[in-house]
This record gives structure tokens, C-alpha cells and sequence, in this order.
């Protein structure tokens, strides 16, 4: 089966794959070769495909994946393969987000700070992963 990673920018990813996961509102799903045709909204997550030669992992900041006659397709924002992920940087994002959060200023956006905090996360997250 195929997946191609598509943000805004640029093709993320476009190979051949076995396996697919990934993160919905719902939930974390797998995909398999021959799977029923599928669509569902994503979550800020990870997405992990495994090929014949590894596991490859990626950031995907909410989107639409899309399953049909062995293709999938994930239209996202923002998407980042773990390997090209710093460390260093998504960890400064996250105590800063933090930061923001516990000052509990009156003009402050808190559901935008806490999707600055999980956004981070997973960066963070997929970073590791992709170390192990």
C-alpha cells in the first residue's frame, strides 16, 4: 500500500508502506494492506509507518487521513519526520508554553497554550522515537 504526508508547503512523505498508525479524535488506529475505505479527522499525534526496512515516525498536527484501495493520504498543517525534529527546540517550547499557562494572565488564550503544550509534546515524543 502507499501513504503520502501532505502539508500546505511540501510532500512530507510519498513511499510505500505496510503498516500505517496514527492518531484520530478518537483515538489511535492501524491500517493494513486491504483495508475497508476509511476517513477520519486527526488529532495532534504521532504517526508511525512501518516499512520493509524499519519504522519511520512523523509529527502530524491534527488533519484528514484518507484510506481507499490501499492508498493513504494525510493532508495536515504541519508535519515532521522525527529525525529532523530538535530536540533542544521542542523542549524550550514546552517550558515555555508551560510558563505561559501558569502565569494565568487574564488575556491569555488558554486553549491555544494548551495546544502549544502538545503540540511540543509530541515533537518531543517523535524525537525520542526516532532515537531509539
Amino acid at each position: 500500500m502507499h501513504l503520502k504526508i501532505i502539508t500546505h508547503e511540501k510532500i512530507v512523505f510519498d513511499e510505500d508502506v505496510n503498516e500505517i498508525y496514527t492518531r484520530g479524535l478518537d483515538g489511535e488506529f492501524g491500517v493494513l494492506k486491504g483495508h475497508i475505505p476509511i476517513m477520519s479527522t486527526l488529532d495532534i499525534g504521532i504517526t508511525r509507518v512501518v516499512q520493509d526496512e524499519g519504522e519511520k515516525i512523523f509529527t502530524t498536527m491534527g488533519g484528514i487521513f484518507q484510506f481507499k484501495d490501499d492508498e493513504g493520504i494525510i493532508l495536515t498543517t504541519t508535519a515532521e519526520s522525527g529525525d529532523e525534529i530538535d530536540a533542544y527546540r521542542a523542549q524550550e517550547a514546552l517550558e515555555r508554553a508551560k510558563q505561559r499557562l501558569s502565569e494565568h494572565q487574564t488575556d491569555l488564550d488558554v486553549k491555544r497554550a494548551q495546544a502549544a503544550i502538545a503540540r511540543a509534546m509530541v515533537r518531543l515524543q517523535a524525537s525520542m522515537k526516532n532515537n531509539m
